[in-house]
């Protein structure tokens, strides 16, 4: 499973010239660095007096991010998965006609869960966003270069996530799923390029103030 691997061991599997893990795997993984950033300002910042005050809303906020840490963590694997189904599906026999309506309803399933996984990713991307909003404005003020990086990692995992998504789209033929799926993602990317940019101008101004 390539999330257990050492982070050389993943790399090597990924710059070789095998497919899957690629792309999908490394926007989860991008979403995963993400999520422990955010729980690494919360650590740095739960404790100390002088943000006594916000304790209570940084313990609630660390919980969600390492949910959202191992959720993105599986869905480096999923991935993958997803990947080589749509390939299991496309090796199947096509001699007859029956072969040839089972192949296609096997290969429109496959696709559709390439698609999915990916999308999924983007919905995280979006809740870990909103907490790396929370630890922004509310943590540890030395941290804040951390929490930006946190909402760039963020950004950049639900961007790739979308690529994916498309590419996966392309391959179906079912306008109306598409369709649908084209407009969840555009919302997605939309909002997510909205609060980067607000978490940025937030960790821009605490950095001038330091």
């Amino acid at each position: 499973m390539s999330s257990r691997k050492t982070l050389n061991a993943f790399l090597d599997e990924l710059a070789s010239s095998s497919p899957a893990p690629g792309g999908g795997s490394v926007a989860a993984l991008s979403g995963a660095l993400g999520a422990a950033l955010i729980s690494m300002v919360c650590n740095l910042t739960l404790g100390k007096k002088k943000y006594a005050d916000v304790e209570g809303d940084l313990k609630r906020v660390l919980e969600q991010s390492e949910q959202l840490r191992d959720q993105f963590t599986a869905l480096i694997d999923r991935d993958t998965q997803a990947f080589n189904k749509v390939i299991e599906a496309y090796a199947l026999p096509k001699d007859t006609d029956p072969q040839k309506a089972l192949r296609a309803a096997a290969v429109r399933g496959a696709t559709k869960e390439a698609a999915q996984v990916p999308l999924e990713v983007m919905k995280h991307c979006i809740d870990a966003l909103a907490l790396a909003q929370s630890v922004a404005s509310k943590g540890n003020a030395h941290s804040v270069s951390d929490a930006g990086v946190s909402a760039l990692m963020l950004h950049a995992g639900l961007e790739g996530a979308a690529l994916n998504v498309r590419i996966n789209l392309g391959g179906l033929d079912d306008p109306e799923f598409v369709g649908w799926k084209k407009d969840e993602v555009q919302s997605l990317r939309s909002t997510s390029a909205m609060m980067l940019e607000e978490i940025l101008s937030v960790v821009e101004d605490k950095l001038q103030k330091s």
